[in-house]
């Protein structure tokens, strides 16, 4: 009787241990999934940005490897890789879908499915993208976080003509893949018109593009470069800034990155803070808010960082009154 017992016991316990990694694999299979879909390289820079976006995840409770998987699929900003990527993560049957690569990953996301949730990071108008009904009751399964970029570009060269006001010509960095870059490139021209300088557009969308768009900088003897808003640039900040200083180019760009790693000024929002913002909103939906019930959020708060160390090696002098509206001045 005994020895029936202990043979009972071994089979139960061997049974036990049989089960325990199936029930691990059937809660990992039931773990959600967030699809990431991302426009820009996962370079420094773009992991950077990520980390923000699973900051916010992790304020609403959820945890990549824990409560939550994410799978990543970065264009490394070539744009047309975007759609099948998309298509990648419907079809792994993501919970939902966060396009933090600005429009060019949210236009793929929404041709790709109308059922998954969607949650966008972008730097244009959601509602003139096409991308919602409206920013207070967005409808379908999209929505996000919408910061200031194409709307403060005129503003850039502003700034930037302050900071040279001698400069008759000033060239334009622009990718011209990106869906809005026509609206950018307007109301950059109606600027430059008031401001009566000559704007010169030079295009990059591959990283070999930018020795030849500085070697035309020098050749059109351009006063000054305004980098447009675009996730292909977003994530080579810092390469471009260390362009503009071997070149001795004074340059202004919307994030923060570039001004730290020496370009000359930035003005823009925050992108790391529109991340968290998503990752937060994709939490929430995680938790079972509709997407149609969550208001876009407007990132309208936006920094002025200027590089005093910079302009004092471009010779250039910073009018008292810009250095008093900055958000930070690097010495």
């Amino acid at each position: 009787m005994i020895g029936m017992r202990r043979r009972q016991f071994i089979t139960l316990l061997g049974g036990a241990a049989a089960a325990w990694p199936l029930a691990a694999r059937a809660q990992q299979a039931a773990m959600p999934v967030v699809g990431s879909l991302i426009s820009y390289s996962l370079d420094q820079s773009g992991l950077r940005l990520l980390s923000a976006f699973r900051d916010g995840l992790k304020e609403t409770g959820y945890e990549d490897g824990r409560n939550v998987a994410i799978e990543y699929r970065s264009a490394e900003g070539n744009y047309d890789r975007l759609p099948a990527l998309a298509r990648d993560l419907v079809s792994r049957r993501s919970t939902v879908i966060a396009a933090v690569g600005g429009s060019p990953a949210a236009l793929a996301a929404k041709v790709a499915t109308m059922s998954i949730p969607i949650v966008f990071q972008v730097g244009v108008d959601p509602v003139k993208a096409g991308l919602v009904e409206s920013l207070s009751r967005p409808g379908g399964n999209l929505t996000g976080i919408a910061n200031l970029a194409v709307e403060v570009g005129p503003k850039r060269l502003e700034l930037l003509h302050q900071l040279v006001p001698t400069a008759i010509v000033i060239a334009v960095l622009i990718n011209p893949t990106r869906s809005n870059v026509d609206t950018e490139t307007r109301e950059l021209q109606a600027a430059a018109n008031q401001l009566r300088i000559k704007l010169h557009m030079l295009h990059a969308s591959a990283d070999g593009d930018f020795d030849t768009v500085f070697t035309h900088l020098v050749e059109l003897h351009a006063g000054g470069l305004v980098i447009s808003g675009d996730p292909f640039f977003n994530s080579r900040s810092e390469q471009l800034a260390a362009l503009a200083i071997r070149h001795a180019v004074p340059a202004v760009y919307q994030f923060h990155e570039f001004a730290a790693a020496g370009g000359l000024v930035s003005y823009g929002s925050s992108i790391t803070n529109t991340h968290r913002l998503a990752g937060i909103y994709t939490g929430r939906i995680l938790k079972g808010e509709k997407p149609a019930d969550l208001p876009v959020q407007q990132s309208t708060k936006v920094e002025l960082i200027i590089n005093l160390k910079t302009a004092n090696a471009l010779g250039l002098e910073v009018p008292p009154s810009l250095l008093a509206r900055a958000d930070e001045v690097i010495e």
